[in-house]
């Protein structure tokens, strides 16, 4: 029963793959592209809860991290993008969890071939942060995505501060943490 589930799932990628051949990776990011008339989850709202199974066999919720800034990331292993921008998340993730930054990955597991896969990708890239599988989806329905990668911001309060759908860059990977780390205060002078 799932075969029949997931093949016309990877067919449709498949041929989506072929017309995105030679188009540049923010082409390719579009796969999961809605129609126009859909809407992206809203900034100034709280963040869904996230309730999964992470990669070392735990669980994680989002609204366990409370009090803490979160960036959540929602990737695949198959998604060029995805693999050019986790480098940029490992950086970010070890320059700021010193600072209290939380970095949630969240596979969308159901359109994987294996968990191996994933396995591989996190280790290939030393992600030294939480991967969650999302085995059915729910989360990308819950959050609304219209491409993958999508980065977002989340604040100490669970509110959503940015959105970011397709690859993000460094820099606007910084500008967007900067909108939910609390800024430093400079040491005080006697």
């Amino acid at each position: 029963m799932r075969l029949r589930l997931v093949w016309p799932g990877m067919a449709v990628l498949a041929l989506a793959g072929l017309a995105l051949a030679g188009q540049p990776a923010s082409a390719a990011a579009q796969v999961m592209a809605r129609p126009s008339s859909a809407r992206a989850i809203s900034t100034g709202v709280p963040a869904p809860d996230i309730d999964l199974e992470t990669l070392t066999g735990g669980r994680v919720k989002l609204s366990s991290l409370r009090g803490r800034p979160v960036v959540l990331t929602f990737w695949g292993t198959w998604c060029p993008p995805c693999r050019d921008e986790f480098p940029v998340l490992v950086d970010a993730h070890r320059r700021h969890k010193d600072d209290g930054l939380e970095i949630l990955a969240v596979n969308q597991r159901d359109q994987e071939l294996s968990t191996r896969d994933v396995e591989a990708f996190a280790a290939e890239y030393g992600v030294d942060f939480p991967v969650a599988l999302d085995p059915r989806g729910r989360t990308r329905r819950s959050f609304k995505l219209v491409a993958l990668p999508t980065t977002i911001f989340v604040d100490s309060t669970g509110t959503i501060r940015t959105v970011h759908s397709g690859p993000i860059s460094p820099r606007q990977l910084e500008d967007g943490i900067r909108t939910i780390l609390p800024e430093k205060q400079p040491p005080a002078t006697r």
